[in-house]
């Protein structure tokens, strides 16, 4: 497993802004599919945007288009910018990763998977809590 680290999270006001990391020290991150997701009290874990390891392309969900952004540097780290905060978007954040070569999938299929599912295949980070307060 890659021992995936989330960081970057806390409380914030609603409109307010913060960056989520993911990183490893374990392997490239580079040459992994990447994704985010997070899981509010009560509900399922669902995805929020995902990208890919070989084209670049990215998913990001209906629920947070326009305000959040995924993206990877050269540092080993997989962001995610979160702008525009809403109060439901209070979750626990957690990254994940799936092998091109474990799986095909493009950035859509990731982020739609059930964790149960990607568990099989990839890796999970242990999550950040974000609160946005009203």
């Amino acid at each position: 497993q890659l021992e995936l680290e989330e960081s970057g999270g806390g409380e914030v006001q609603s409109g307010g802004s913060l960056r989520l990391s993911c990183a490893t020290s374990k392997f490239v991150l580079g040459y992994y599919h990447v994704g985010w997701f997070r899981q509010a009290p009560g509900k399922e874990r669902e995805g929020v945007s995902c990208i890919s390891s070989t084209d670049g392309t990215t998913f990001i969900d209906d629920s947070v288009k326009g305000r959040f952004t995924i993206s990877r540097d050269n540092t080993n780290t997989v962001y995610l910018q979160m702008n525009s905060l809403k109060p439901e978007d209070t979750a626990v954040y957690y990254c994940a990763e799936i092998a091109p070569w474990k799986r095909t999938i493009t950035p859509q299929q990731m982020c739609t998977m059930r964790p149960e599912d990607l568990s099989a295949v990839g890796s999970w980070g242990r999550g950040t809590q974000v609160t946005v307060s009203s």
